[in-house]
């Protein structure tokens, strides 16, 4: 019941504002949006709370106790303001400010839990999940006190150039963007959950023993995955700026611009997305070696590496379709993908096993930024350079592994001299980009 889409909304509707700085009314919009957050996390503790009961005795058969949900539930309406603020900074491109905020969270997270287990140690599993969840629940609340204490100081430097004020009502605004929003992100929540429970159970019909096909299941999505996905931190740095900065562009009409900004974009993104292909492309023995200490998951790292050029690109452009204000669009898509995929999960994992899953995998990810990519074009007709941005960086991605391979010799054996191999691997393809610049 939390508001799904209220960080979208403020970053979205407090751009705006600031791009028509002729009727600026950024406080008027925030004390709305807060107004709007506080109610659904309200709403949604309120929730929780009289249903912890009915939650512990009939889903959770008392595996833990029911005061776990009333913590939680308390941190919601916190959680929910902090997203408010959250948008708010991303709007003014004041990421740095989330930044300082998401490690006080965590520093307050690690001192708050090791004090509370340190307390209840050496005493039963309920008092340590209650310290658990109460460090947990700490943090977020202070996280947003602490994100609100900068929001009140960067009020006071933020100021219009403009005194005749225009008073809107933002109510309307906010929930055009929120409810489309929050509607689809709980039929996809659903949706996620079934895909994530069918999975095992049709690898089952295959043949599979239970714990066979939990395990390979694990080894994909949780030991494969996690590793393929973890070079994406660097793109998510600058991905949210993208909302505000392409909301800017979208209520100028400046398409010029967002067409420009839309190819150093997608230039950017593949060249690294390539870059990284070949890193586990060639490495990715050793690389499931010194991260699980075997060698299950690099055959999974090699098949799965082709993907991370769509996988990469398309949470870029999803950010960018919010910032053009068809964050529904991409909702739908996200929609029509988990269908597509349960379809098949049902299907053809029964026949296929787990060939048929990493078929499955394939073509959600094609499908998914493909349709994407395709509705971002319809609106801004992009044009992709595939020589310069595809063809070529595959191309020095080879000559950077034969050069590497022929400059260091040794076996790289300690996770030092491997590190230093892929700086050099890296060094190689960075240089050949450089050479060979259009």
């Amino acid at each position: 019941m939390l508001p799904h889409g209220i960080n979208l909304a403020t970053t979205r509707l407090v751009t705006i504002e600031i791009t028509n700085d002729a009727k600026v009314d950024t406080k008027g919009l925030m004390k709305k949006c807060f107004l709007y957050s506080f109610s659904f996390g309200l709403t949604a503790c309120i929730l929780l709370f009289f249903s912890a009961d009915f939650i512990t005795y009939k889903l959770l058969h008392n595996k833990i106790p029911s005061f776990i949900f009333y913590i939680i539930a308390l941190s919601l309406p916190f959680i929910s303001m902090s997203s408010c603020l959250n948008g708010y900074f991303t709007a003014l491109r004041k990421n740095g400010k989330n930044a300082i905020a998401r490690v006080f969270e965590q520093l307050v997270k690690m001192v708050a839990t090791i004090y509370l287990i340190s307390l209840v140690m050496p005493n039963r599993i309920e008092y340590m999940c209650l310290a658990l969840v109460l460090g947990e629940a700490i943090s977020e609340i202070a996280s947003f006190f602490f994100s609100f204490t900068l929001y009140v100081i960067q009020k006071r430097h933020y100021k219009s150039k403009n005194k005749n004020i225009v008073k809107t009502n933002y109510i309307k605004s906010i929930f055009e963007i929120t409810l489309p929003v929050s509607i689809t992100s709980y039929i996809r929540s659903g949706l996620a959950s079934l895909k994530q429970l069918l999975i095992p159970l049709r690898l089952e019909k295959f043949g599979m023993s239970c714990n066979d096909a939990i395990s390979t299941y694990g080894l994909i999505n949780g030991m494969t995955m996690p590793v393929l996905m973890f070079p994406e931190v660097i793109i998510n740095s600058f991905s949210g700026l993208l909302v505000p900065e392409f909301t800017y562009y979208y209520t100028k009409k400046d398409y010029a611009r967002i067409s420009f900004i839309i190819s150093k974009i997608f230039r950017i993104t593949l060249v690294f997305s390539i870059a990284i292909i070949g890193l586990f492309l060639f490495y990715s023995s050793k690389i499931s070696f010194f991260i699980y200490n075997n060698y299950e998951c690099a055959i999974y790292l090699k098949i799965l590496c082709p993907l991370l050029l769509f996988m990469y690109l398309d949470s870029i452009v999803d950010n960018i379709l919010k910032g053009l204000n068809e964050q529904l669009g991409v909702m739908k898509c996200n929609i029509l993908d988990l269908f597509v995929s349960i379809f098949c999960i049902y299907f053809l994992l029964p026949i296929f096993g787990i060939s048929g899953y990493i078929f499955v995998i394939f073509l959600s990810e094609l499908l998914n930024s493909s349709i994407s990519i395709i509705q971002l074009y319809r609106i801004t007709h992009f044009k992709i350079d595939f020589m310069n941005w595809i063809f070529k960086p595959f191309g020095f991605v080879v000559f950077s592994y034969i050069l590497t391979e022929f400059v260091v010799r040794a076996s790289c054996n300690s996770p030092i001299d491997f590190i230093l191999k892929i700086l050099i691997f890296f060094g190689f393809y960075f240089l050949f980009l450089l050479f060979f610049k259009k």
